[in-house]
């Protein structure tokens, strides 16, 4: 990798922020009954996987295919399905079962503390060290920028524990745990936060790992079994999707300082410099929620996911034109930059060298091609 980052002058950034609201507004225009369609068999396909799913978990010889379609379901109603519906995807359909507002998922997380922590914070001050608590998460050790001290030589045990426990990981975003560590506000602050996690919680876990199995008398076992195996699943494949998407060699974080006052195009800018890709087939894609494709998904949160994939051949010709590097691989490369990162990030010397800025080549010829 080069130790030059690229940036664009403000000329730069407006043509280049005119260009991507300009393909916004386009698909925007164009949103109808295909989209509908989708959603809705998507949402079909997810209830009848986790009926099939749950029926199967009952018995030995169905219950590793069970297992499966109940993993399945999981991830599709947490990613393609809730992450997407929260993020007033669908809201243009005036549907009130998938109303951003209304939507709640099959997941630890509150949807009312996710639609803040997730849908304003997150995608507001996308890497922005001490702004964007996905940094990390409030336990790792994500960005150079984060100030090292030895608890974090427990960088890749707490990665691999939030993997597994993604849903909780998640479930405690809204805490703002690092705040309480360093002193800042007290748990007690947090009280309300922690009531709405308690009873999303308590929920989640009398409905898997007490009402289900209770339910199958003597396979409770197997249900059990199946239930937390089909949510280790969920966990790990959630981890590893948004981890790939924000965290691998390539991608850039920032300061407050650097994004104070920023225009459209330079908020644009900084969505792509954060944000990375993952390459595969359709159904990868769905079952990714679409979050295969971040770039686009951080440039324009509010469009139906599956339309990423056709946005994305003109975001990417639009990037090449001013010189902006697209961030994309394939899971097994984006995952181990992750897992080396995380490992360097432990160490107190693991920095690596800061990129020296430059301007993008040719700006004159650049925007004299969009202008």
């Amino acid at each position: 990798m080069s130790n030059t980052t690229i940036t664009l002058t403000p000329e730069q950034a407006d043509a280049f922020g005119r260009e991507l609201d300009a393909l916004k507004e386009r698909v925007i225009a164009d949103l109808g009954e295909r989209d509908a369609t989708y959603i809705r068999k998507i949402i079909k396909a997810q209830r009848a996987l986790e009926v099939g799913g749950r029926a199967l978990v009952w018995f030995p010889l169905t219950w590793l295919p069970g297992t499966a379609m109940l993993a399945i379901s999981k991830i599709l109603d947490n990613m393609e399905i809730g992450h997407n519906v929260m993020h007033g995807q669908y809201d243009w359909m005036g549907d009130p079962a998938i109303s951003s507002k209304a939507f709640e998922w099959d997941t630890a997380c509150p949807a009312d503390q996710w639609r803040h922590s997730h849908n304003y914070m997150h995608h507001t001050y996308t890497n922005i060290v001490d702004m964007d608590r996905d940094i990390g998460y409030g336990i790792l050790r994500m960005s150079e920028d984060q100030k090292w001290s030895p608890y974090y030589l427990g960088n890749p045990v707490y990665a691999f524990l939030l993997m597994v426990l993604f849903q909780y990981g998640v479930a405690l975003h809204e805490l703002e745990t690092e705040r309480i560590r360093a002193g800042e506000i007290s748990i007690a602050d947090k009280r309300e936060v922690l009531e709405g996690i308690w009873r999303k919680t308590k929920a989640q876990t009398l409905k898997d790992y007490v009402a289900f199995p209770l339910l199958a008398g003597p396979f409770a076992p197997f249900v059990l079994a199946g239930n937390l195996t089909a949510n280790l699943a969920r966990n790990v494949w959630a981890f590893m999707i948004i981890f790939c998407g924000h965290f691998p060699e390539g991608t850039q974080e920032f300061s407050i300082e650097e994004t104070k006052s920023e225009s459209r195009g330079q908020w644009y800018f900084r969505q792509l410099l954060g944000s990375a890709n993952l390459t595969g087939g359709k159904l990868f894609h769905i079952l990714s929620g679409n979050l295969s494709f971040q770039i686009e998904h951080h440039l324009f949160p509010d469009i139906p996911a599956h339309r990423h994939a056709e946005i994305s051949v003109e975001v990417r010709e639009i990037c090449e034109r001013y010189g902006v590097p697209y961030n994309t691989g394939p899971l097994y490369r984006q995952f181990g930059t992750v897992v080396r990162k995380i490992i360097r990030l432990a160490l107190p010397w693991g920095s690596k060298p800061k990129a020296e800025p430059a301007v993008a080549a040719e700006p004159e010829r650049e925007l004299a091609q969009v202008n």
